[in-house]
């Protein structure tokens, strides 16, 4: 059984999954800062409120100010690691997606396209996949349609006028031409 392709690049597209990552963070930072001002502005509250305490108090204030940057610190790199892990699965099959319509493009169709197990968007493959095979099949027609029609003309060319077989000829290569692009996308 072949060995599965283990991840080893996580920042597939660096500007999507950074960006992604630090608005998310910036998020869940704001909205979890409300907890340790909370805490913070209650200890101030009994310092107020129990002067003979104050000492005590404002000495547990200081040490939970900076246990509560230090855990905001790591909750923030934990969230920002786990959103780039997430964005992985969707980084990754986009720039599989981008590189096959590529190839695609330029003529290059190197078989089906497929996304790793976990990652994202597993349908936009299928459907990818049914697109390019639904093209195939009609440029095997359109390529049968056109290999007859430039055999009609090769034998027209022989009963008409000299004058218009050239033109005929120009056609006849033209379509050969479509012909031969269709073969190649057709794989």
């Amino acid at each position: 059984m072949p060995k599965a392709y283990k991840r080893s690049i996580f920042i597939v597209d660096p500007k999507f999954q950074i960006k992604f990552s630090l608005m998310i963070c910036l998020v869940m930072l704001i909205s979890s800062a409300f907890y340790p001002l909370v805490i913070y502005q209650l200890i101030s509250n009994l310092t107020e409120k129990f002067p003979g305490s104050a000492g005590q108090l404002e000495e547990m204030k200081e040490s939970l100010k900076m246990v509560l940057i230090l855990w905001q610190l790591g909750f923030g790199l934990v969230t920002f690691i786990i959103c780039i892990l997430f964005t992985h699965k969707i980084a990754g099959p986009m720039y599989k997606l981008k590189k096959y319509l590529t190839n695609l493009r330029d003529g290059r169709i190197e078989g089906s396209l497929y996304f790793r197990g976990g990652d994202y968007f597993q349908d936009v493959a299928d459907e990818v996949n049914e697109t390019v095979s639904s093209f195939q099949e009609q440029f095997k027609e359109d390529t049968v349609y056109l290999s007859e029609a430039s055999s009609y003309l090769k034998n027209l060319s022989q009963t008409v006028p000299d004058d218009k077989k050239i033109v005929i000829g120009e056609i006849v290569h033209k379509l050969e031409d479509i012909e031969e692009r269709f073969e190649e996308l057709i794989g």
